[in-house]
């Protein structure tokens, strides 16, 4: 990742217009699955609040398509969790604590004009830190900070989008997009001796920004 964003800006990148952008929106986190690591049939099913998400990006631009690395972090709030051993689940119990994801991803755009305004479909492949801090459920919700789970992966993760860019100046487009966001499989642990569970996280975002030509 770092060699394709530092080919971005090589000698040959010179003949591409350079941008900065910024996106701030509401993430919607779909419901996550997570199977005991050693493959066996017991597992949970976490549901989430909505939470927000942040997007920093550096760029080239081509003319007809576009290449920036982007910085991004997207939070929110544990909202229940249910187990199950088999097809069978329990009742969705409360659940509370917060997880954020650190990502650092590598995008292409292909822009279609439309009279003005710029329809641009969008991937992204990257690395993300996937991180949970004070989750507790059950009769634990009530129990100290320092009795809570906490823990920290990283994984690969990959991205899909549309945006529609609005110009409002020479070097100004107000930018507005859908983004879906995923991780691929990694493994959560409940304290340092609990049970290991193989899962992964999807979102789903609606975004506002600006992006700015240098």
């Amino acid at each position: 990742m770092v060699f394709v964003v530092a080919a971005m800006w090589s000698v040959t990148s010179f003949a591409a217009d350079k941008y900065v952008s910024g996106n701030i929106g509401i993430s919607w986190i779909s419901e996550a699955e997570g199977v005991y690591s050693d493959y066996s049939n017991g597992g949970y099913i976490v549901d989430f609040d909505s939470g927000i998400t942040l997007l920093g990006a550096l760029g080239c631009d081509y003319g007809d398509y576009r290449m920036e690395g982007e910085l991004g972090y997207q939070t929110g709030d544990y909202k229940s969790i249910a187990f199950f051993d088999g097809p069978e689940s329990t009742d969705p119990i409360e659940a509370v604590g917060d997880f954020s994801i650190l990502s650092l991803m590598v995008n292409g755009y292909y822009d279609i004009d439309l009279g003005g305004v710029e329809l641009s479909p969008t991937v992204g492949v990257g690395v993300a830190q996937v991180k949970k801090d004070g989750f507790a459920f059950g009769e634990m919700v009530e129990a100290p900070e320092e009795y809570r789970w906490s823990a920290s992966e990283v994984t690969f993760a990959y991205q899909a989008g549309v945006g529609l860019g609005i110009p409002v100046s020479d070097n100004i487009t107000i930018d507005a997009r859908y983004r879906y966001f995923a991780t691929t499989d990694y493994t959560f642990e409940f304290g340092e001796d609990g049970p290991q569970f193989n899962t992964n996280r999807e979102s789903h975002s609606a975004l506002l920004g600006m992006r700015i030509n240098l």
